[in-house]
Order: C-alpha cells, then sequence, then structure tokens
C-alpha cells in the first residue's frame, strides 16, 4: 500500500494522560496496573484504569452521549493537541473528507449496568434518562467523535474483539486510498465495566496478579480501559515523518475464543503486513505483540512470529504495563509502536520472572534503547480476528 502520513496520535491510559506521561513510564518499566476496586467488582485480579473519567463533563449539546466510554473517548482527544490537529486538518480537507474509524469491544455497556440498577420495580422498564444509541451502541463512540467534530465524512464503529482499532487502520487506509476521503481519525476507545470483568473471570482467563505475558507460570490477563487516537492523511509527509506502511488482517475461524495453536492465521495477517509495506522480517526491528498472558494465545503467538521472524527480532507486550485494553489495545499499542520510532527505544515486557523456554523469540524483559525504523504491532481478538500493522518512518 501506498504510504500514509501520521503527523499526530495520543493515548491516555492507566500509564497516565498523554504521550509524556506515557513515554515516562514506559522507558522507567512502570505498569500502571491496580488491585481492581473499581464499582462493585468483587474480583481477586488487577486492573488498569484511567484516572479522572468521571470528572469529565461533556459539551450540552452531546449530553445524550453522557457515559463512560465517551468521556474517556473526550479525554483522549483533548490531550497532546491532538483536538487542534484534527481541526486543522478539517480546516484543509474539509468536514466531509475526514473520517471517522474507531473501534471498541465494550462500547457504553455500563451505562445499561447502571440504568439496570434504576429499573422499574413493576414493570422492568430502564429509566427515561437512559439512551442506548448514543451509549451502549457500538457505534456510539464513531457518532459522538463526528459531532464532537461536526464532521460528515464516513464513520465506521469496528467491533472485532482485541483486533477492533488495529483493524480500523485498515479500514481507513482503504477510504483514503479509494479516494473518498483525505484524512482519518483512526484507534479505540474500550472502558472498563461489570459485564467485561465477570465476562473473562467466568471464561476463567483474570490472573489474581498482575499479568505477565510469555513468563513461563503466566496464568490470565489484567483487564484495562484506554483511548489510543491518530490523525492519518494522504500523504508521506515531511522528511523523517511517522507512518502507516502497511495492515494485514486474516480470520482463523478456529475457534470462539481461543486461537489456533500453531498461530497459523497470525501467521497469515503479519505476512499480508510486511507485504503491504513492501518489507522483508529482517527490515523489523520490533515486534509489539499481542501477548495477553494467557497460556494458549502467548504459546500460539509465540510461534507464529517466530515463524516469520525466528529469533531475530526484538518483541514484547506492552499489556503488563497497560492492562488489555481489549478494543482499544490495537490503538494504543499503535501509538507506542510510534513512541518506539520517534523516541528510539523498545518497550519492556513487565513481570516476567522466567521466560517460557517453548517460546523461542527475542522477548524484552527490560527497556532496550537504539534507532527504530520498522514495528509491527500485533492484535489477536476472540472469533479469529486478527490484526498486524506496519508503521514507520519516511526517508
Amino acid at each position: 500500500m501506498t504510504p500514509l502520513a501520521i503527523p499526530h496520535f495520543t493515548m491516555t491510559s492507566c500509564l497516565g494522560l498523554g504521550l509524556a506521561e506515557t513515554t515516562h513510564a514506559l522507558q522507567a518499566g512502570r505498569s500502571g496496573l491496580k488491585p481492581c476496586d473499581f464499582e462493585t467488582v468483587d474480583i481477586d485480579t488487577w486492573i488498569g484504569e484511567v484516572g479522572g473519567v468521571d470528572q469529565v463533563r461533556l459539551p450540552e449539546n452531546l449530553l445524550r452521549f453522557d457515559c463512560r466510554n465517551n468521556r474517556l473517548a473526550q479525554l483522549g482527544l483533548q490531550q497532546d493537541g491532538f483536538e487542534r490537529a484534527v481541526r486543522e486538518a478539517i480546516e484543509r480537507h474539509g468536514a466531509d473528507r475526514v473520517g471517522v474509524f474507531m473501534g471498541t469491544s465494550t462500547a457504553g455497556i455500563l451505562q445499561t449496568e447502571l440504568a439496570y440498577r434504576e429499573r422499574d420495580a413493576a414493570t422492568g422498564a430502564l429509566p427515561a434518562s437512559f439512551h442506548y444509541a448514543e451509549t451502549h451502541n457500538a457505534y456510539s463512540v464513531a457518532d459522538f467523535v463526528c459531532r464532537y467534530f461536526d464532521l460528515r465524512g464516513p464513520s465506521v464503529a469496528l467491533s472485532a474483539a482485541c483486533a477492533s482499532s488495529a483493524k480500523a487502520f485498515g479500514n481507513a487506509a482503504r477510504m483514503i486510498q479509494a479516494g473518498l476521503i483525505d484524512a482519518a481519525i483512526v484507534g479505540g476507545v474500550d472502558s472498563l465495566c461489570l459485564t467485561t470483568l465477570y465476562g473473562f473471570r467466568s471464561l476463567e482467563l483474570t490472573s489474581s496478579q498482575p499479568c505477565r505475558p510469555y513468563d513461563a507460570q503466566r496464568d490470565g490477563i489484567s483487564i484495562g480501559e484506554a483511548v489510543g487516537l491518530a490523525l492519518v492523511e494522504r500523504g508521506e509527509g515531511q522528511p523523517g515523518a511517522l507512518q502507516l506502511l502497511g495492515v494485514g488482517e486474516s480470520s482463523d475461524a478456529y475457534h470462539m475464543s481461543s486461537p489456533h495453536p500453531q498461530g497459523r492465521s497470525a501467521q497469515l495477517a503479519m505476512e499480508g503486513a510486511l507485504k503491504a509495506a513492501g518489507l522483508t522480517s529482517d527490515q523489523i526491528d520490533y515486534v509489539n505483540l499481542h501477548g495477553t498472558g494467557t497460556p494458549s494465545n502467548d504459546a500460539a503467538e509465540g510461534k507464529a512470529v517466530f515463524a516469520v521472524f525466528g529469533d531475530r527480532v526484538p518483541c514484547s507486550s506492552t499489556k503488563a504495563s497497560t492492562g488489555h485494553t481489549l478494543g482499544a489495545a490495537g490503538g494504543i499499542e499503535a501509538v507506542i509502536s510510534l513512541l518506539a520510532i520517534r523516541d528510539g527505544f523498545k518497550p519492556a515486557g513487565l513481570n516476567v520472572e522466567q521466560l517460557d523456554p517453548a517460546i523461542q523469540i527475542d522477548y524484552l524483559t527490560q527497556v532496550r534503547h537504539g534507532p527504530v525504523q520498522h514495528v509491527l504491532s500485533n492484535s489477536f481478538g476472540f472469533g479469529g480476528a486478527n490484526a498486524s500493522v506496519v508503521f514507520g518512518r519516511g526517508a
């Protein structure tokens, strides 16, 4: 594919608000995970919660959209001058030539959970103050972002489990290359809710300690929330600009909640991304792994990565730092990949006591500094949805 410029990007997670706090935490090897104290949840697990979300106030004309997910989206939009950059792009291209492509898995489910507590005792009706379309609905966050900027271009909400916001880059790139738009807001938002925490516990996938991807004794995930955003534009940008180079997608249809044990479709996604970027595997300087910390996921991904890269390319999962942010994971890990290129470092995979000897990749347990030209980021979701995205710096 033709490279696309990424002039602005931002993320907010349990590591902090915006890029400065995120970069400091990653380079210091600091995790933002904490014991779960969210809402009424009674689970022995750790979470990645963003502070201050409840204090965010939406614009008066968008109050029907008020929910944790859209408050988190607005908090993210207001970091690192991202909102200003989008408005400048709208001035350049026009409100009908800027698209919105947002990944999410939970959307505003928490708002429905809260409304359910207030249902009518006699009829079971939910309160009149509850607005499903603007909160719980998966399209809610894309709709909110469009209305926030008064955009009239194409807008899509992607809900492909944990691959959602990685796949958003593919959707945006295809729209730009088809000539339908000139720029896009791309990324993902997912927020904590009871359904997610209890749902993953019912699958016996939550860990009672901070998650430890690729550790020999890994035993589950730590759920987080986050927003990761990028402004993607037609053209390659200035010399040395950060770019979206390639996207590879696949669907393995192996099992609803387990990856193919040999990682066959994960391998196809990575190979597809490399082909789209016009790169060989030895041109990748770092791989940001999906790396959830479950035994089956890390084993399958490790086999797929070894099949493509051998043990030549440094890899790590940053979910031990941020938690698994589900539909936002691809978005924030895209931003982490861009930071790795911009600032010249490869993040460490935290909480590892002993690397799994059965996974023969170059897994980083310490931050490694040095030039980074190309990064591949993996996001693999339930239902067999796989996406790999390649980022780089222009010549």
